[in-house]
């Protein structure tokens, strides 16, 4: 995949009245193939949010309705960059999405979350200036094994406040 320019390949999911906006970085190679954020078997987002939630999430849009239902919205912060693998390491010359428009166009979100620290840096560095609410969850990825998924589940929980 690497040299190759690769533009965000969906949209962001996004409801009237989300209160909550999660942004991670890019998708993975997964989701990029499949079109849906955190596709990726082992990735735990979904199962997280499905343990917090009670909703289940066994197809897309179950996925979706757990969303609707719990006034989540779901973006990424890069809207294209090179990259040669799934990580955010690997990810190079970064165009980011325009948040400031997005949070205009949908007033209703009080508090972005970030699923990882390279989203987190890319907001701080692009859009500081923006007064709202932040927080930093835990990355989803299995890879992320600082800490196990039961301690991840409750972060989750009490961070988006379910």
């Amino acid at each position: 995949m690497k040299n190759k320019h690769l533009k965000h390949p969906f949209q962001p999911i996004v409801f009237k009245d989300s209160k909550t906006l999660i942004l991670g970085s890019f998708p993975s190679i997964d989701s990029f193939n499949k079109s849906f954020y955190y596709a990726h078997p082992r990735n735990q987002f979904w199962k997280i949010l499905s343990i917090i939630s009670g909703y289940p999430i066994n197809n897309q849009d179950q996925k979706i309705w757990l969303l609707k239902e719990t006034k989540i919205a779901l973006w990424d912060m890069v809207k294209s960059c090179q990259r040669e693998n799934s990580l955010d390491s690997s990810l190079e010359d970064i165009e980011v999405n325009d948040i400031t428009q997005f949070l205009d166009e949908h007033p209703t979100i009080e508090k972005i979350a970030f699923t990882g620290r390279l989203a987190e840096r890319l907001f701080k560095m692009h859009f500081s200036y923006l007064e709202i609410e932040t927080i930093y969850l835990p990355s989803p990825s299995s890879a992320y094994a600082k800490m196990s998924f039961e301690q991840k589940v409750e972060i989750y929980k009490k961070l988006l406040e379910f």
